[in-house]
């Protein structure tokens, strides 16, 4: 259960980052009010994973996979554009989170 919290926690940070950009510094109070409201779900459902699985790996997960959707999002909504090493950055993250899931005993107690 807590892997699918996580899942959920991470689409939230995703969504209020969105929503963030979007709301254009907090001038459109609509999308203000999606990232506050996606934010707080997101820390608690986060909230609730750390008490069994540790915060570090929790966190690099979280983060990993959030920065690897909200450059996605950024490319494709709001025609952001990256260079190579843009890219590479991205990927070592996503690598990152790959060990720590694949190779590492530490995701869970």
């Amino acid at each position: 259960m807590p892997w699918l919290y996580l899942i959920l926690a991470i689409a939230g940070e995703v969504v209020g980052t969105t929503a963030l950009k979007a709301s254009d510094g907090f001038t459109k109070w609509g999308y203000g009010g999606i990232s506050i409201l996606a934010y707080s779900i997101a820390f608690y459902l986060l909230s609730i994973v750390l008490k069994t699985m540790s915060v570090g790996v929790a966190y690099a997960i979280w983060s990993g996979v959030g920065v690897a959707f909200v450059t996605v999002i950024g490319i494709v909504l709001f025609g952001q554009k990256l260079d190579f090493f843009g890219y590479l950055g991205i990927a070592l993250i996503v690598s990152g989170v790959a060990v720590l899931n694949i190779l590492s005993g530490s995701a869970t107690h």
